[in-house]
């Protein structure tokens, strides 16, 4: 799912117009790290934060791990990448908007 997404339905399920793209952000890295901190401890039902992908479906350098570590959790569960161009980052192949 990308970040517009999570705001656009954030905005629905509380009925109001818009959400803040800067601290849905930051809290869907809040979210990682608390995920990542909770596997380390053992848990084994985590947020899916590797899941989450910016609009044009890149991988986010600021997860835990950066793109690698979100890249290998995608492939895990059966996603595709592909590499990006230049400085972008990869991408997932199809998204499911």
């Amino acid at each position: 799912m990308s970040v517009p997404k999570v705001r656009e339905r954030l905005a629905a399920r509380y009925a109001v117009d818009v959400t803040c793209p800067l601290t849905t952000g930051i809290f869907v890295r809040i979210a990682a790290e608390v995920a990542e901190a909770d596997a380390r401890c053992g848990k084994a039902r985590i947020t899916p934060y590797w899941r989450v992908v910016k609009d044009d479906g890149s991988l986010n350098p600021k997860f835990p791990g950066g793109v690698e570590r979100q890249a290998a959790l995608l492939r895990a569960e059966g996603h595709r990448l592909v590499a990006g161009k230049g400085k972008r980052p990869r991408r997932v192949a199809s998204l499911m908007l």
